[in-house]
C-alpha cells in the first residue's frame, strides 16, 4: 500500500463517518511530516453552514495544529475532488500537495476554477477512486 492509499483511507473513514451522520460522504485528511495534523467530514448539514465543507474542516485544524495560516509543507487528501470553494481555501493556504480520489463531474474546481490552486501546489487524482465514488452513489441513492 502506499502512502497516498494508506492516507487516503483515513479520509474515507471520515466519509463514512459523514455517511452515518446523514452528510454527504466526503473526508479529508491533511498531513504533515508523515502525521495526520488535521482531519475532517462534511458538517454543512449538522452545523446548518454550507462552508463546513471536510476541506475546510481539515484545513482549519491543520493551521490551529501548525499555529500559522500556510500549508506549503503539507498534504491534504480528500476522497472526491475539491468544490470551488474549498479549491480558494487550498490556493490560500499554498498547500503543497492535493490528492484526492474521485472526481466531480457537477461542481469540481477543475471544471470551473482550474487555476484556483496556487502554482506550486502538487495535484495527485484517482487515489482509491472506486472505493469514493461507491460511497457517494451509495448515499444519493438512498437520497432518490
Amino acid at each position: 500500500m502506499t502512502d497516498e492509499e494508506k492516507y487516503m483511507q483515513i479520509a474515507l473513514q471520515e466519509a463514512h463517518r459523514a455517511f452515518e451522520e446523514d452528510e454527504i460522504p466526503i473526508g479529508a485528511v491533511v498531513v504533515a511530516d508523515g502525521r495526520v495534523i488535521g482531519r475532517g467530514h462534511n458538517l454543512t448539514e449538522c452545523l446548518h453552514d454550507v462552508t463546513a465543507h471536510a476541506e475546510m474542516q481539515a484545513i482549519t485544524a491543520a493551521a490551529e495544529y501548525l499555529g500559522g495560516k500556510y500549508l506549503d509543507k503539507c498534504t491534504l487528501y480528500v476522497t472526491v475532488e475539491p468544490c470551488v470553494m474549498c479549491a480558494g481555501a487550498i490556493g490560500w493556504s499554498q498547500l503543497g500537495k492535493l490528492v484526492y480520489g474521485a472526481r466531480d463531474e457537477k461542481r469540481g474546481y477543475t471544471t470551473f476554477a482550474p487555476e484556483a490552486l496556487h502554482p506550486k501546489t502538487e495535484v495527485i487524482s484517482g487515489i482509491l477512486e472506486e472505493e469514493c465514488r461507491i460511497l457517494m452513489k451509495k448515499f444519493f441513492s438512498s437520497k432518490r
